[in-house]
């Protein structure tokens, strides 16, 4: 438990897919020994349906996940530097949790993830995408912080 972080900040580009899948999961994996959550560089679409039905399939429920963006993150109280790691799982995310951190003395890591949208024809070659993101989400989570707690 030691390799816990008090606070974690996940994001991709919209908030949508991603960003709420490592989200959940690192909820699930260590409850309350970590504040978590997630934003995107921009809140412009709603948590996709095929994210909600794989996390689903693991026992994390996004059904009630509201995309927000770095600065609404801000808005509705959160400080970004209150955070101990900030996550990016995209390029974009990267940048911009690197522009916004600068003055702010914590650390910001990048895990490079698929993007599972638009991949795949067909419903069970689109589940199949968004279970590999999922995995390869679960899988950096489980490397960096160490197995579940909960």
């Amino acid at each position: 438990m030691s390799n816990l972080p008090h606070s974690v900040l996940f994001c991709c580009d919209h908030n949508a897919t991603r960003s709420p899948m490592a989200e959940g999961m690192m909820k699930k994996f260590y409850g309350r020994n970590v504040y978590v959550q997630s934003v995107g560089v921009m809140a412009d679409l709603e948590i996709d349906g095929f994210t909600i039905a794989v996390c689903e399939e693991i026992g994390v429920d996004l059904h009630r996940h509201r995309a927000r963006s770095f600065t609404e993150l801000q808005e509705w109280g959160d400080d970004l530097s209150a955070f101990d790691l900030v996550v990016a799982l995209t390029p974009a995310s990267q940048a911009q949790a690197l522009d916004l951190t600068r003055y702010y003395h914590l650390d910001v890591e990048y895990w490079p993830i698929m993007d599972p949208t638009g991949t795949g024809e067909g419903r069970e070659a689109r589940l199949a995408a968004y279970r590999q993101t999922r995995d390869q989400i679960r899988a950096h989570i489980l490397e960096r912080f160490g197995p579940p707690t909960e």
